[in-house]
């Protein structure tokens, strides 16, 4: 297993453009208003949530449609991890809350 597929390890293109810009990591957690650490994290190929991506792609002047160039999509989806997907809840949308109480 390389380094791209260890668990939590995204590659992105984060410290590429960022290069690109003449920019520090504290100049980008700057613009972007993340922690400077946030910015090193995702560089490493941390996962971050959707919102911390959005800050840095704007904060590198891009639009948050470009996302999938910057932060590809995972190439492993359930099923290539031998998982399924969850089966659908009932009416009250919690497993097991269907059934009458007795």
């Amino acid at each position: 297993m390389d380094a791209s597929e260890k668990p939590g390890n995204h590659p992105n293109r984060v410290r590429e453009l960022r290069e690109d810009r003449l920019m520090t990591q504290a100049q980008l957690a700057r613009k972007a208003k993340v922690a400077l650490r946030t910015i090193h994290s995702v560089e490493k190929g941390m996962n971050c949530r959707m919102d911390t991506k959005r800050k840095i792609l704007l904060a590198l002047g891009l639009r948050f449609e470009d996302k999938d160039l910057v932060f590809p999509p995972s190439r492993r989806g359930f099923r290539a991890l031998g998982l399924e997907p969850m089966p659908a809840f009932g009416a009250s949308g919690l497993p097991g809350r269907d059934e009458p109480l007795s």
